[in-house]
């Protein structure tokens, strides 16, 4: 039986001590960072071998391909992508145009990544900054419009399934007003329902048909004053599933971020209790990886059926035009606007 939890590697080559935890724990799937991106087929090689040490055939390979600062391939890897503020900005010259162009450069990149083995991208942000927020959202965020991060949002998902890959929205129930970095310390939010009803919530709440999501490790006072969104089931089951409305696979963010306290297998087990369906560990220590595991159920139930239901998206694939892709991606890379057509 599979494992409710996801994993990072530790390198560019599966080590013998990783086939053996990954063949005994089993995990739902793999994330990869730069420091298991070396070449193409040593890519390839790491998502085969890795698979195969798990023993199944639907296995979540993640990478976080956002465009802009986020890109953990990048050439000559992966095509440079914009920044998700860039669509926002040529939003604003023409909403049609804009979406087009996602969708259709997204489709390109489904393209790209599935040649690597890797079937699941961590994007795209829906979160909405406000001013006086810590940057670690800023260009990462479409827009500080929810129409434009809604619109554009869907467009990017539309494109990334139409070429089999899974898109996760994130970071739910929404990382804009954060006041700190939740890699490095626990923000608190204490905006009031109405305000967070009216903007944050909104781009998930009309993306809540998506396949996976993946929570934020934010503290919203007037929701539980407690605990952090992934560990806390006033906020996953009251508001995330209850009032979002969102049904599908959800994943917690980096359980080993310092947002996050105690030992690894506590908090999986925290965010296992609150209602996440598997959990996230991304930095590839042997160590932690197996207390990972250790606070990590089996996958079954409706966890099961809901990554199933994720899983189906990666036997999408609708045709499309990728040299007029690749155009329209090199008009927006270079500062075209009004020149992008409908596509």
């Amino acid at each position: 039986m599979r494992s409710a939890f996801i994993t990072g590697l530790a390198g560019f080559r599966l080590g013998a001590a990783e086939r053996e935890f990954l063949n005994e724990a089993r995990p739902a799937g793999l994330i990869l960072f730069s420091r298991n991106c070396a070449s193409p087929d040593e890519i390839r090689r790491l998502v085969a071998d890795a698979v195969a040490a798990i023993g199944a055939d639907d296995v979540l390979v993640l990478i976080d391909q956002e465009g802009g600062r986020v890109q953990r391939l990048r050439p000559p890897l992966g095509r440079n992508l914009p920044s998700a503020r860039a669509f926002g900005e040529l939003y604003e010259t023409g909403a049609d145009p804009a979406v087009a162009a996602g969708r259709l450069i997204f489709r390109l990149l489904a393209e790209d990544l599935r040649g690597l083995g890797i079937n699941c991208d961590c994007a795209p942000v829906l979160d909405i900054p406000v001013p006086g927020a810590d940057g670690i959202i800023g260009d990462r965020a479409y827009s500080v419009t929810p129409g434009a991060v809604i619109a554009l949002g869907r467009a990017v998902c539309q494109g990334l399934m139409a070429g089999g890959v899974v898109p996760v929205i994130k970071h739910i129930p929404g990382h804009g007003r954060a006041g700190c970095d939740s890699h490095l310390a626990l923000p608190v939010v204490d905006a009031c329902l109405a305000d967070l009803r009216s903007s944050d919530f909104a781009p998930f709440q009309a993306l809540a048909d998506m396949p996976a999501a993946m929570t934020a490790h934010v503290v919203y006072s007037a929701i539980d004053a407690q605990a952090p969104a992934t560990t806390s089931q006033a906020t996953i089951g009251g508001i995330i599933r209850d009032e979002i409305g969102f049904s599908g696979l959800l994943m917690s963010d980096d359980l080993s971020m310092k947002a996050l306290s105690g030992p690894i297998e506590k908090r999986a087990a925290e965010a296992i209790a609150a209602g996440c369906d598997v959990v996230l560990h991304c930095n590839g220590d042997i160590d932690e990886m197996r207390a990972a595991a250790a606070g990590s159920p089996a996958l079954q139930g409706e966890a099961l059926a809901r990554f199933n239901a994720a899983f189906s998206v990666t036997r999408a694939q609708v045709d499309f035009d990728a040299e007029e892709a690749v155009r329209v991606l090199e008009r927006i890379l270079a500062g075209g606007r009004a020149e992008i057509p409908e596509v």
